[in-house]
């Protein structure tokens, strides 16, 4: 059985969006967006701080009179990371009027690439899903809107290339990765760019639920002793990844995270910053508090009398959690003026989506430019890394190995 989080919200912050939004009257313009979460199932760690900062920029927005004059009410589905519930989520999303969709999961996000198209109903899965979809005409509703999982194997290894001197050649790379579709998704990319740049790969795979992994571990550092481990987990897999290394003293300065592993959570989980000094993880959105939306979010819990939410301290999920909402915010804001201030449509907000072009939020959200082509927005990543018991951004806003990743995409389209 499917969970709804009533309202859309839960009844806590339900009744938190309500006091700043001033409530919902009849007469007043709205908008509906479907949200997909996971608060209960193995990627909870992610779902329960990432959907708060989705539903605070919401409210925010809300609050100072929405979107164009249109209110937006979120329909908040938690899919417990399994493929009926989300496509369950899908149906009563499209039976509510919403506009737009927030997809959460790989499996998830693959199973309902072709309703999305049969149902005109975009929907986004920002850091996950089918890198494929970053091709547009291809997957016409589907909008990945951050760096794909192609992307992540590319600035991993621009990465890994820019710590072992600048050249990957003749060098050991260890891919340790959760052994489902998310897990095997960069394979292509990993072995391409290996056999152009001439490195070594050796992939270590774990079963889910990742809790187990001594013997792959004692595999890379006893066996394979690479100059460079790529990991790609999620869950809780990355605390116990980074507890092994550690424990078999493997450096954690030659390790870097793809995004599902890259939070706060993920490292205080594996024993606190000061275990995973030197840890590296891929980011696909702005780091920390820094940030004037941030500050803004607060300053409205601060003005209704609130505590400032306790989620806004896991920043990388958070994070994320408001970029998704901005950006579709942002489509269905230009998707308003292209129809001279009218109620816009799924398909309206299609090609709202696809104009998005220097809308940053200050530095949280990457420098993307979303295309009829290209619905990634460029698989733009930024590297924060644990330095002196905190994260701090070691390298800003790149693109790694994006011929190879635009290869991959035009080989799988001339498949289809």
């Amino acid at each position: 059985m499917m969970r709804f989080v009533k309202s859309g919200l839960g009844v806590a912050a339900a009744a938190v969006a309500l006091s700043f939004a001033g409530g919902v009257s009849a007469q007043t313009k709205e908008l509906v967006f479907g949200l997909q979460c996971d608060r209960t199932g193995p990627t909870a760690n992610v779902g329960v701080n990432l959907c708060p900062g989705y539903h605070d920029y919401i409210a925010l927005v809300n609050s100072k009179g929405g979107v164009e004059g249109f209110k937006i009410k979120v329909i908040e589905v938690d899919n417990e990371y399994k493929v009926p519930p989300a496509m369950e989520a899908h149906e009563r999303f499209k039976k509510e009027g919403a506009v737009i969709e927030g997809v959460f999961g790989t499996p998830q996000t693959a199973a309902l690439n072709k309703k999305l198209e049969e149902d005109k109903l975009l929907g986004t899965s920002p850091g996950f899903g089918t890198a494929g979809a970053a091709d547009g005409k291809r997957f016409p509703y589907t909008f990945p809107i951050a760096a794909s999982y192609w992307s992540q194997a590319g600035a991993a290894l621009e990465f890994a290339k820019e710590k072992l001197g600048g050249s990957l050649k003749g060098k050991k790379i260890a891919y340790l990765y959760y052994d489902n579709p998310a897990g095997k998704e960069p394979l292509p990319i990993l072995e391409d760019v290996q056999k152009a740049e001439g490195f070594e790969l050796r992939t270590f795979a774990v079963p889910a639920p990742g809790l187990e992994m001594g013997a792959q571990v004692l595999d890379i550092t006893g066996r394979f002793k690479p100059d460079f481990v790529i990991m790609h987990l999620f869950g809780k897999a990355p605390s116990v990844a980074i507890k092994e290394l550690k424990g078999k003293g493997y450096p954690l300065s030659k390790v870097v995270s793809f995004v599902w592993g890259s939070a706060e959570a993920d490292i205080i989980a594996a024993g606190g910053m000061g275990v995973a000094e030197g840890y590296s993880g891929i980011q696909f959105a702005g780091v920390g508090k820094d940030f004037q939306v941030l500050k803004d979010i607060a300053a409205m819990y601060k003005a209704a009398g609130k505590p400032v939410p306790k989620e806004m301290d896991s920043t990388v999920y958070y994070n994320r959690g408001v970029l998704i909402a901005a950006v579709h915010t942002e489509a269905v804001r230009n998707a308003i003026k292209a129809k001279g201030g009218a109620a816009p449509t799924s398909e309206d907000v299609k090609k709202g989506m696809e104009s998005i072009k220097g809308f940053t939020l200050g530095g949280l959200v990457p420098p993307m430019e979303i295309t009829p082509a290209d619905h990634e927005g460029g698989g733009w990543c930024q590297v924060w890394t644990v330095k002196g018991g905190k994260l701090v951004r070691s390298k800003d806003w790149f693109q790694g190995y994006r011929s190879v990743i635009q290869k991959q995409l035009a080989a799988d389209a001339s498949k289809s």
